[in-house]
């Protein structure tokens, strides 16, 4: 009988991981009561991911908002600061926002994008925006200016105007804060030479162009907390992008060595059951809310660390592009067996075939953290660990 079930992704449930747990002991351990459990085989190339919060939280990464203020207070100390671009978020803006009203710099200037910001929160709608005649690309709004045209708008899913949240961050600390709203880097320059730019994605080119322009600092969020500060963590890639809020006085930072991480887990488990499993970490998974428009993308990467075996993107035939094209004058069995025998025969790079189109072109490690990220969610699940099996199977297996 030919196999009914593909891909299978299973949560699984955790310990609750404190600072200096043995992540390459733990995991195998779990495992292990999860495949005595629920009676698992596995696979020929099982996958294990495994949040990144939980790396991060074993590694006791984090930061404390007056450790961020001592390192900005390096380059921004009694000056004017430009804030420009952040994303709309409590728990992964407020907090380096108090970090910087908290540091001797000597006022801040927030300058939001509109409609919306990098990730997809938005402070207005596009009709709004098209109503009060404004050009996104061209325009530039006072914080009056802004409230004249759309008054105070909450977001929809969590109810916050984060004008007005931001503004009072600032100001509860002692710090004067002016907000502009432009989608130019360059219109920061007409208010302070000294910037962070908190775009995530867009960072090094933001970053050039104000250089380019005569700013005198300009630090991007992966430049900051990329050492450690009185014994802080620290992260020397990525800084404090793809940090998380802790405490109210504290960020959880985005892990380091992973790439170290999990391949000794994938080495334990292999001295352990004899099977090669790849292991990932992920973090948000890049895909977007149809509704509240948001990309779940506020990590810089959606990996920071996998095993050599998850490298590259999917090689892969459209089987209804085959259905209804080549093999379109056959059925039933005679059309299983070309298409099988199509996939068999496929070549090891399809780039640029008819074939594949439709597929998704998207990194292995992409594709995967998404599919974790939706499994585990961001809740109280308690599934931060999830293992996969039969994702690299296809239509012949």
């Amino acid at each position: 009988m030919e196999k009914i079930v593909g891909t299978v992704v299973r949560g699984l449930r955790a310990p609750i991981f404190k600072e200096g747990d043995d992540l390459v002991q733990m995991i195998p351990d779990l495992l292990e009561d999860f495949y005595q459990e629920e009676d698992i085989t596995i696979g020929s190339k099982d996958v294990l991911a495994i949040t990144e919060s939980v790396v991060a939280r074993t590694q006791g990464n984090y930061v404390t908002i007056d450790q961020v203020a001592k390192d900005l207070d390096r380059d921004f100390a009694g000056k004017d600061l430009g804030v420009l671009f952040p994303i709309l978020s409590r728990n992964r803006f407020a907090i380096i926002l108090r970090a910087i009203a908290s540091s001797q710099a000597k006022k801040i200037i927030l300058q939001l994008s509109f409609p919306s910001d990098e990730v997809g929160n938005h402070l207005i709608s596009l009709d709004q925006m098209d109503q009060a005649g404004l050009d996104p690309w061209k325009d530039t709004l006072t914080e009056a200016e802004y409230r004249h045209h759309f008054g105070y708008q909450t977001h929809e899913f969590t109810g916050v105007d984060y004008v007005a949240y931001f503004k009072e961050l600032v100001e509860d600390l002692g710090k004067e804060c002016e907000i502009i709203f432009s989608n130019s880097p360059l219109t920061i320059l007409d208010h302070t030479e000294y910037v962070i730019n908190c775009d995530i994605h867009t960072r090094q080119r933001t970053k050039k162009i104000l250089q380019k322009r005569g700013a005198k600092c300009v630090r991007s969020l992966d430049d900051i907390m990329n050492q450690p500060v009185d014994e802080s963590g620290y992260n020397e890639t990525y800084g404090i992008l793809g940090s998380n809020k802790s405490t109210e006085d504290m960020l959880k930072l985005f892990p380091r060595d992973s790439k170290t991480l999990v391949e000794a887990i994938q080495a334990e488990l292999k001295k352990r059951t004899g099977k090669t499993i790849e292991v990932m970490v992920y973090g948000d998974g890049a895909f977007k809310d149809p509704v509240g428009k948001i990309w779940e993308l506020a990590d810089p990467v959606v990996s920071p660390g996998y095993t050599s075996g998850l490298e590259g993107t999917p090689n892969e035939l459209k089987l209804k592009y085959l259905a209804d094209n080549e093999f379109k004058d056959l059925k039933g069995q005679e059309l299983k067996d070309a298409i099988k025998a199509a996939i068999n025969a496929k070549a090891d790079n399809l780039v640029g075939q008819m074939a594949t189109q439709g597929t998704t072109p998207r990194q292995l490690t992409d594709l995967l953290g998404s599919l974790c990220d939706l499994t585990s969610g961001s809740g109280d699940k308690g599934t931060p660990i999830i293992y996969i099996q039969g994702y690299f199977n296809n239509y012949t297996n």
